[in-house]
């Protein structure tokens, strides 16, 4: 068991089976949550109801068009999410993220999703 699993396991036992995915080594993923944050990061695992675990995770926060402010990103280090909060999970092609200059990319924020 990885150190990584065993800190889960203590630390939140109703987690205890989350699996590192057998064909995800690590991947780089971008998250969107149902109210609407943007996370990337390593995901280390998961479980069947796509409750998740990413490492070395960064929430972008983007400035909105027209404003002088800066996108921020904030480092959040390991972090879990819960299944019912993942909107969206897609796999991240690093070398294209690594030549986007996030400071100078603006959007509209997302807006929440309405389970109907």
């Amino acid at each position: 068991m990885s150190n990584l699993q065993t800190f889960v396991n203590s630390w939140f036992p109703s987690l205890v089976g989350f699996a590192h995915p057998a064909n995800v080594s690590a991947e780089t993923v971008t998250i969107i949550t149902s109210d609407g944050r943007t996370l990337t990061g390593k995901l280390m695992g998961h479980d069947q109801t796509t409750n998740l675990i990413l490492s070395h995770t960064i929430e972008r926060i983007f400035a909105t068009p027209g404003s002088e402010e800066a996108t921020q990103q904030v480092e959040h280090g390991l972090y879990l999410i819960r299944g019912d909060n993942v909107a969206i999970c897609g796999l991240v092609d690093e070398q294209l993220e690594a030549g986007i200059d996030w400071s100078a990319v603006k959007a509209e924020p997302l807006g929440g999703m309405k389970h109907v």
